[in-house]
């Protein structure tokens, strides 16, 4: 019995620090088995599922069906490495004590420019622009892979090694204008905001977050991607017909050069109060997909170019379109999105305030090699991603159980408009152009999927479609 008993006396002696320590470092591997558990039973439907299930045979032909199935695998795969990579990185970073060393070479660094221990800010800054530089180039290499060997070997990806480059650095330089001088405010907040400093830096994060989905379609988003208004003409005259049906207040209709990046499609509505925009990609029309059109043939187009230009994706009819930006539409009808940034201003402001009760552990700083100081960017790391991360897990698998709901509920919204069948055929269409695949592992599906899955959305529709 002493025996038994020797693993908790141990661990009840160890500091308090040590404790945190291999508390926090356990957690995130069980997390991380626990997704690797998940993915490996996801893995063994995409190799068993072979042959298009017989409720899916009016939906899916078996060439689209082993095309989604081999995309997924390939994805699950990639997914299982650099999920594996960034857990044994994360986990020398801990051990080998990489955030103190970064931490005072920031100091050294801010030193040198004149900038001594007192100014803790400018340490911080330097600290977030080389942490920020390290994840950026440690996550090159697999980005690099995903995009020109799964997406490229599966017909999606459409850049060109210098477009990718150039947008990754564009990417880089536009992250740091925004994140730097938000994290000194936020900083400066915390430092002079007294005993209530959490409600104020939570109301800085309100202010930022509202401004930057404001501007980020207007001023961020054309910095990577060609918005253009959709042109006068039919679809615009239908869609401009059923927001004004519901009182929804459109101001813009734009189409997005989405083709040049990629094949996948997708559309979104944005903007506060009477000044909504919807926002289609290309690649979801029919009509205005670049890569429907036919390739015009120049002398020295190279074989490469013209495979590209001929793997033609499906994209939706005109009334499908019209389904899903109804469904899209249902969302704000439903009041969806604002429920989602209730929630998420809730949970920010609780995460503030436990943030306030526990920067003054210095047991906290010590678990992760900061014994002399304890400086506030590090105490929002450590506090934020650490010690927050069993709550994160748990809110996360709530949301996507949210999530879902909403979804079949846009879905509902959608079939009361009366585009019950255009969505189920543009829902078929996406799933086939997406190559998503339509059979899944239930607990993969539950705790991953915040959108249902196909067959379940399918089946929701049927009846109004039969009607």
């Amino acid at each position: 019995r002493g025996a038994m008993a020797l693993p908790g006396e141990l661990w009840a002696e160890l500091p308090a620090e040590k404790r945190i320590f291999s508390s926090v470092l356990l957690f995130s591997w069980a997390v991380y088995l626990w997704e690797a558990f998940l993915a490996h039973r996801q893995r063994r439907v995409y190799r068993t599922t072979t042959h298009v299930p017989w409720e899916l045979g009016q939906i899916m032909d078996s060439e689209t069906f082993e095309k989604s199935r081999l995309y997924q695998l390939d994805k699950s795969t990639f997914s299982f490495w650099s999920g594996l990579y960034s857990e044994l990185e994360g986990t020398m970073i801990l051990i080998c004590g990489g955030i103190p060393f970064l931490w005072n070479l920031s100091g050294q660094i801010s030193g040198r420019a004149g900038f001594g221990p007192e100014y803790e800010i400018v340490q911080s800054l330097v600290f977030l622009l080389l942490a920020t530089l390290f994840s950026a180039l440690t996550g090159l290499p697999w980005s690099l892979y995903n995009t020109f060997v799964i997406e490229e070997k599966h017909g999606f990806n459409q850049q060109t090694l210098g477009f990718f480059f150039k947008d990754a650095i564009k990417k880089f330089i536009v992250t740091q204008c925004i994140l730097l001088p938000v994290t000194s405010l936020l900083l400066y907040i915390i430092k002079i905001g007294g005993d209530y400093f959490f409600i104020y830096a939570w109301l800085f994060t309100l202010v930022v977050s509202l401004v930057l989905v404001t501007i980020y379609a207007d001023y961020i988003a054309p910095l990577f991607d060609k918005f253009i208004p959709l042109p006068e003409g039919e679809l615009k005259q239908q869609i401009e017909t059923m927001a004004k049906s519901i009182d929804f207040p459109l101001t813009k209709v734009y189409v997005v050069e989405g083709s040049k990046r990629s094949s996948h499609s997708n559309a979104y509505f944005y903007g506060f109060f009477k000044n909504k925009r919807i926002v289609l990609f290309d690649t979801l029309l029919e009509d205005y997909s670049a890569l429907n059109k036919e390739p015009v043939e120049e002398e020295g187009e190279n074989e490469e170019a013209k495979s590209k230009t001929k793997n033609k994706k499906q994209g939706c009819k005109n009334e499908e379109v019209l389904a899903v930006l109804g469904h899209e539409l249902g969302h704000w009808k439903l009041g969806h999105t604002i429920k989602n940034i209730v929630i998420s201003q809730m949970n920010s402001f609780l995460c503030f305030f436990l943030f306030a009760v526990l920067i003054g552990r210095k047991e906290l700083f010590a678990a992760f090699g900061f014994y002399e100081t304890q400086p506030t960017l590090i105490g929002l790391m450590i506090i934020f991603q650490f010690i927050f991360s069993p709550y994160n897990e748990i809110l996360s698998f709530c949301l996507t159980v949210l999530s879902r709901r909403f979804e079949f509920q846009a879905d509902a919204f959608a079939k009361e408009l009366g585009k019950a069948k255009d969505l189920y055929s543009a829902l078929i269409k996406l799933n086939k152009d997406n190559l998503g695949f339509p059979v899944s592992d239930w607990i993969f599906s539950m705790w991953h999927y915040s959108h249902p899955p196909l067959l379940e959305r399918l089946q929701a529709l049927k009846d109004a479609k039969q009607e």
